[in-house]
């Protein structure tokens, strides 16, 4: 109960808070410029963060166990789309075009660092493998999660303009590189001030929940949206998290045979989604008013891949325990 304690994200509890928030005074005319402006600079600084922070030697130094990275990267990019898919065309026609397109963005994500690295310590799995693995995944994932989008969601009827590919350059991949580049003088010292930093790329995400749900709520987004959908939202979210485990459990012990400590590399790492990359890549990808409706199955996907990745995860540290 500690266990599950400790990873119910009292972040998810702020982001909720900004949700109503946006719904009771959503911003409107120069407000809303001047949020969205803000959620922008936010944009650029994240991406700017991420470079800065992820050590492409933690990527590279973990590649002599190719199987098992090669295995992670693709239930992250192969896997998870292939899911993303047939959800995206079996799922019921009531259920609402942005939520769909919400659903298969999520399987398009790169994995999470920190989660995945400290659910597999608890699990007393392989953590320099999850470490080499997760880095690897958050940094091809800037670059191949966008063109994913691009070709998949395109394919699905939402079209993406060249001022939309002008903004993934500008707003993810510029800061992104500039941050990787600047990395050897700023490294030390972003890593010394991590928590102030915390906070800030915290805050800069809490402000484009707030813009993204202010859009949905000045143009009346959520007036189709009722309480039938939010149940059927989470019983097919639900149903992704745990094909997405029992997939990369059955994939590490039947078909490749990894060690314990592997297989839990693999299932952590690779049936996570990270929230942190998502929303910015969302406000980029997607403008319009239905943006806060795409990034909801995001957001509580975060949620429940956290409290059932608790659960498995002091599962296989027990076991780990008692032999």
């Amino acid at each position: 109960m500690q266990t599950l304690l400790r990873f119910l994200d009292p972040y998810i509890g702020l982001m909720m808070l900004v949700v109503a928030a946006a719904a009771l005074l959503p911003a409107r005319g120069v407000g809303a410029q001047i949020a969205g402006g803000a959620a922008d600079a936010g944009i650029v600084f994240l991406f700017f963060l991420y470079g800065a922070r992820l050590s492409p030697q933690a990527a590279l130094s973990g590649m002599t166990h190719w199987r098992l990275q090669l295995a992670v990267l693709a239930c992250t990019f192969l896997l998870f789309p292939m899911l993303g898919i047939i959800i995206y065309r079996l799922a019921p026609a009531g259920l609402s075009g942005a939520l769909r397109t919400g659903i298969l963005f999520l399987c398009l994500l790169p994995s999470t660092v920190q989660s995945s690295i400290a659910f597999t310590s608890i699990a007393r799995g392989n953590v320099p493998a999850a470490l080499c693995a997760a880095s690897a995944s958050n940094i091809l994932g800037v670059f191949i999660s966008p063109l994913l989008a691009g070709w998949l969601l395109q394919r699905g009827g939402v079209v993406l303009s060249f001022d939309n590919v002008v903004d993934i350059i500008l707003q993810l991949l510029a800061p992104f590189v500039a941050g990787q580049l600047l990395r050897p003088w700023i490294g030390r010292w972003v890593q010394d001030n991590k928590k102030l930093l915390g906070y800030a790329d915290r805050g800069s995400i809490l402000l484009i929940i707030y813009v993204a749900f202010s859009k949905g709520m000045v143009d009346n987004s959520w007036t189709n949206i009722g309480l039938t959908d939010m149940a059927l939202l989470g019983i097919i979210l639900a149903g992704l998290l745990a094909a997405a485990l029992s997939l990369t459990y059955l994939f590490g012990r039947k078909l490749m045979r990894l060690r314990v400590e592997d297989e839990i590399v693999l299932q952590f790492s690779g049936s996570k989604k990270s929230l942190a990359s998502g929303l910015p890549m969302a406000t980029v990808l997607f403008s319009g008013p239905q943006l806060g409706l795409i990034v909801l199955p995001l957001m509580l996907f975060h949620q429940l891949q956290l409290i059932v990745c608790a659960i498995l995860a002091r599962h296989y540290g027990a076991r780990a325990e008692a032999a």
